[in-house]
């Protein structure tokens, strides 16, 4: 079971990607932030820096561009506004369930 959210960028992407691709399980919360692009920095002559994108990355399974295109999840799950402050966290409370679900269906 795999847990993301808005906030799951870049390597998270990739992961969701690969997690999905290699049916290792369901992803359960909300959709990534769809940032998911190679980068270099180079440093400007007054000393600032600027990202300059290098690659592309494209999902194994349709050859899509991933970059602004959230990887979606099979179980959606909004986090209330707020929650993040109490012990609560209702993503991963319904990811233990579907888990205690799937052991439920064992032979």
């Amino acid at each position: 079971m795999l847990v993301t959210n808005q906030h799951s960028l870049s390597d998270a992407e990739d992961f969701s990607e690969g997690y999905r691709a290699s049916k290792l399980g369901k992803i359960v919360g909300e959709p990534t932030g769809g940032w998911i692009i190679f980068t270099s920095g180079t440093t400007l002559l007054d000393g600032s820096t600027l990202r300059l994108p290098t690659s592309t990355i494209r999902s194994t399974r349709d050859g899509k561009v991933m970059e602004m295109n959230p990887r979606p999840v099979d179980v959606p799950v909004t986090r209330p506004v707020g929650e993040s402050y109490t012990e609560h966290d209702v993503q991963l409370d319904t990811a233990v369930k579907e888990l205690l679900g799937e052991v439920g269906k064992q032979p």
